[in-house]
């Protein structure tokens, strides 16, 4: 699995290529977040686009890094996850915490509209 991050304007923007599942994909995706909200980055993009599959303990740090983003200020915006991923962030209940876009400019001016 490889995680790119980028910033636009007050955005960071994490790109994820591969299956978000427990083990080091899933470790380093943590880091990535944790790295980010220690540097004050609450608002966050992630994109789905490359990832076929998540698990539980991919969702979980999906749904911690939204409530420490949203204690902050910021929030967690998910851009073209696929269908699997939707699926079974359904499944779990947790799809409605996320606002989901078809691409990350949409997701980026998302923030500045609020």
């Amino acid at each position: 699995m490889e995680i790119n991050v980028r910033r636009l304007s007050q955005v960071q923007i994490v790109q994820i290529r591969g299956a978000l599942r427990l083990g080091p994909g899933v470790d380093s995706f943590r880091q990535t977040v944790d790295d980010a909200m220690a540097a004050g980055d609450t608002r966050l993009v992630i994109n789905f686009a490359e990832v076929p599959m998540i698990d539980s303990s991919g969702i979980g740090i999906l749904v911690k890094a939204m409530a420490s983003a949203k204690q902050r200020g910021g929030g967690v915006k998910l851009v073209t996850p696929s269908k699997f991923v939707v699926q079974t962030l359904k499944l779990i209940g947790v799809l409605n915490l996320f606002e989901i876009f078809e691409d990350e400019n949409a997701a980026v001016q998302s923030f500045n509209s609020h």
